[in-house]
């Protein structure tokens, strides 16, 4: 092991946890704009109890098994040169947070599966995430130990706490397409990942009518 693997590891251990007290976000509204994907079907009650793991992957299945088909295609028709993206939520999209706590947290499997054929083939994934910057560097650190390649992250700042998350998250979509890139997705479980364009194509993982953030 390298001196700089075992420094990060080290690190990573000590912001656990920082990050198991920092990790939820508000959640956000049921409605998303754009053309997303159908919803899974809400189902009663939170994630906490209510709402097994078992019928979250499967309506989170239910959901991917619309965008992979989707993805397959878009990547495929890329024009010569076109850099492309996908931008992804992180709490309950691409990690698993809403039921019970363990480190790292695990992935989305239907998500990670997607994630998966986009930067095998070439297309870059950026994360935006309502959690602060104090645990930018355990996120990205859970990204990658799960089989995510990282290849941006945004997390709120100071002055962004201040900010309505959905303007934030659209920001850094923006910034992103600033950038050259052409967004060809933006998947996440709340109206605030998905509000706000700067992306070609909006899928939505369900979020429970905002019970599960």
């Amino acid at each position: 092991m390298t001196t700089g693997t075992w420094t990060r590891r080290t690190g990573m251990t000590a912001l656990a946890t920082v990050a198991a007290t920092a990790l939820a976000v508000p959640a956000g509204a049921h409605a998303a704009t754009g053309s997303p994907a159908p919803a899974a079907p809400a189902a009663s009650g939170a994630a906490s109890g209510k709402v097994g793991h078992a019928t979250w992957q499967e309506d989170c299945r239910r959901v991917m098994d619309q965008a992979l088909p989707y993805l397959k295609e878009r990547i495929a028709h890329g024009g010569p040169g076109e850099k492309q993206a996908i931008v992804f939520d992180v709490d309950n999209t691409t990690l698993e947070t809403g039921f019970g706590f363990s480190w790292p947290q695990p992935a989305d499997e239907p998500v990670l599966e997607a994630a998966r054929y986009a930067q095998e083939h070439g297309v870059a994934l950026f994360f935006v995430t309502a959690r602060p910057g104090i645990i930018k560097a355990p996120t990205e650190y859970n990204l990658e130990h799960d089989g995510y390649r990282v290849d941006g992250l945004s997390v709120r700042g100071l002055l962004d706490l201040f900010t309505n998350i959905a303007d934030y998250k659209t920001a850094q979509r923006a910034g992103i397409e600033a950038k050259g890139y052409t967004i060809i997705a933006n998947i996440g479980n709340s109206a605030t990942d998905l509000s706000g364009g700067h992306a070609e194509k909006t899928f939505k993982l369900p979020d429970y009518d905002g019970q599960l953030s």
